[in-house]
């Protein structure tokens, strides 16, 4: 019992000290993580995806567990316990990995030794006795490389697998010292038996890049020192006995890539040049035209949830209920005649629609008797409080519309089933669980639904009227700069009127901007103005360029009816081909008259980041575009031309405010204006 206490206490010692080794060494490449060499901003070539290269190192071996029957023709008087010896490691490496990317892929294939020395044992009577392994094998270690800060240290773990190549053992069995002029036995050099001819294991460990050649090189170099620990999982040498091995690898991996050229290189190295401007081209594309009204078709979208205020269950006020007497002259198809004459904005218009949703769902489920709904609230509190909100829905279809309960059913969540707060997600959860807290309409009627969707997620049938617009998208003014994403970290807008009244826009990252005509010339017909553009360069310098133009507001011809539809998306969602792809392609295609122009605007509401919403809101707008395309195209069309825009959430672009949910919802789309042919 003593001696098994013992050997446990020592294995106990040995794992300690190696986990020590493991964690020294993974602190100091976290140190060297912090002090990686300061490189320019602008590389003359981006790092290469593929490495080759070679890796040498050492591994620091740990022999545990008992080993006595050596072979057929020897076992040791005593078995074998503990040990510990130092082999050597090489290996050609094959590495792959994107710049700036945390996920990659690695592959060693190589000589792995894994020697050690046993500790002397005393045998029954009294002789030391010495055991050393010329354990080695060819190793197959294929690895994930992560890098978790995208920069040059990196995590890498994967499979171990390896094929014997020497089986070799030394022992000695010395003499008694009590009697040193006996003579020693002959040292026995031989190979162990039942040794397993693969071993399937794994491997953990961590790296970091040094660049040895500059940017300015399209070959590079790279030398990344690296430790990795090898459980003794799968370390069982031998098919009895259980000797095992661990091992702590430590070496360097020496590899070359071949670069790619930077696109940027040459413009961005010309900002420190402070006599050099960079070369941007600015243009203004503006309307002659003079100021009239126009009629448009406008189909609304019908967003199928009712937003509930937080910690009430009442409908909020600003949706429209009507009292009994009032249901007979509510008509879905008539709803432009029964809107406040002032809501010249289209955005206006869609959200007087909209806050007729419960009006609009109890005339629908009038004039189709068969036709029934399912209510399901959603309330950060529970179930049973988003039940509360939606049988005051259908407390209120009931009520006013004498809709019989039994067409009606009513769920409860804690969560919609489309979120818009992520799991894990820190940042503005207050407005997203104001988005979250609705009841949704579901429904399996066709005649409530949208053309071509079916089944209990489908939207609600969209809304079609036909209303008055005062400045469609193809008046706008739009402002170009060439090659501003390279050159500027920003630019501005200065407009100058011929009474030196200057208006200020900005500021934009994007090279191409529209502005309204309206919002330029307020109330005048017309004007000439000199428009100045100011940039800020990286390096902080200021380039402006100015231009003469004259602006007009726009008018189409007196027969001319435009359409508009509109696109809604989920929250940071960017792809329509669940909900819309059909409905784009066999409804809004075929209306695009021939030699039709196009224009496509994208949005997103303020949640996130502002430069991201602008690369989502481009994204929205290039999928429509996408598909209306490819739908043109199957019919032989290339006559239409499309503008495609994206505003992000820019605020005075945007075309519904952000204070409400539905509000923050519907700016989660794309308008498509399409304008007849010239």
């Amino acid at each position: 019992m003593k001696r098994i206490i013992n050997l446990n206490k020592r294995a106990h010692k040995v794992r300690i000290s190696f986990t020590g080794m493991i964690v020294s060494a993974v602190f100091s490449i976290l140190i060297l993580s912090g002090i990686e060499p300061l490189q320019a901003q602008v590389k003359q070539f981006i790092r290469p995806s593929w490495w080759f290269g070679g890796a040498a190192g050492a591994n620091f071996n740990f022999h545990q567990g008992s080993t006595q029957h050596l072979n057929a023709d020897l076992t040791a008087p005593s078995a074998f316990h503990n040990g510990k010896g130092i082999g050597l490691y090489f290996a050609p490496v094959i590495e792959y990995y994107k710049p700036e990317t945390r996920l990659g892929v690695m592959v060693q294939f190589g000589y792995d030794d894994k020697k050690g020395k046993f500790e002397q044992e005393i045998t029954p009577c009294n002789c030391p006795a010495d055991l050393s392994t010329e354990l080695s094998y060819l190793t197959i270690e294929p690895s994930l490389r992560f890098a978790p800060f995208k920069s040059s240290f990196y995590l890498y773990a994967g499979p171990r697998v390896a094929f014997i190549l020497n089986r070799q053992f030394i022992y000695q069995l010395g003499v008694n010292p009590q009697f040193p002029e006996q003579e020693a036995e002959p040292r026995v050099k031989a190979e162990f038996s039942e040794i397993k001819d693969m071993l399937v294991s794994m491997q953990i460990g961590a790296g970091f890049d040094i660049p040895l050649t500059s940017s300015d090189h399209r070959s590079m170099m790279m030398l990344s020192p690296f430790v990795s620990f090898h459980p003794y999982f799968g370390q069982i040498p031998r098919t009895i006995e259980s000797w095992n091995v661990t091992s702590v690898r430590a070496g360097a991996v020496l590899k070359i890539g071949r670069g790619k050229k930077n696109p940027d290189y040459v413009m961005q190295t010309l900002e420190p040049i402070d006599f050099v401007d960079p070369i941007v081209v600015f243009t203004i594309d503006s309307p002659e035209n003079i100021a009239t009204n126009r009629k448009i078709r406008e189909t609304f979208p019908l967003r199928n949830y009712i937003f509930f205020d937080l910690g009430s269950n009442a409908i909020p006020e600003r949706y429209v209920l009507l009292n009994k007497d009032e249901v007979k002259d509510f008509k879905e198809d008539q709803l432009e005649g029964i809107m406040p004459k002032t809501l010249s904005r289209w955005s206006d218009r869609e959200m007087a629609i909209y806050y007729n949703i419960l009006n609009i769902l109890g005339d629908r489920m009038v004039k189709n008797p068969s036709s029934t709904i399912k209510l399901v609230g959603s309330s950060e509190k529970g179930p049973e409080d988003g039940k509360l909100m939606a049988n005051a829905v259908k407390d209120y279809l009931v009520d006013i519309y004498g809709i019989n309960s039994s067409r009606i059913a009513v769920d409860g969540r804690d969560k919609p089933k489309i979120p818009s707060e992520k799991e894990g997600g820190t940042k503005e959860l207050e407005l997203l669980r104001e988005g979250d807290r609705r009841v949704s309409v579901e429904s399996t009627t066709p005649a409530m639904l949208m053309e071509f969707r079916t089944g209990p997620d489908a939207p609600l049938r969209p809304v079609e009227i036909v209303g008055l617009q005062e400045a469609p998208a193809e008046s706008y003014v739009t402002f170009s700069v060439d090659g501003a994403n390279k050159a500027f970290s920003s630019w501005n807008l200065e407009l100058e009127d011929e009474n030196n009244n200057v208006k200020r826009f900005g500021p934009y990252k994007q090279e191409t901007v529209s502005i309204p005509g309206k919002q330029i010339l307020g109330e005048k017909s017309s004007g000439n103005y000199k428009a100045t553009m100011i940039g800020q360069t990286k390096s902080g310098k200021t380039v402006k360029k100015i231009l003469p133009v004259h602006m007009a507001l726009w008018t189409p011809a007196e027969n001319e009816e435009g359409m508009r539809y509109s696109v809604l998306y989920e929250f940071d969602d960017s792809k329509t081909i669940d909900i819309y792809e059909k409905y784009l392609t066999e409804i809004v295609a075929p209306k695009i008259p021939k030699n039709g122009k196009v224009i496509i605007q994208g949005y997103t509401d303020i949640i996130g980041n502002e430069d991201y919403n602008l690369q989502l809101s481009i994204a929205r707008a290039n999928d429509v575009k996408s598909i209306l395309e490819k739908a043109l195209a199957k019919v032989g069309r290339k006559d239409v031309k499309f503008v495609v825009r994206g505003s992000g959430e820019n605020e005075a672009l945007s075309p519904f405010n952000n204070k409400l949910p539905e509000e923050r919802f519907y700016n989660r789309s794309v308008i498509i204006d399409i304008i007849p042919g010239k």
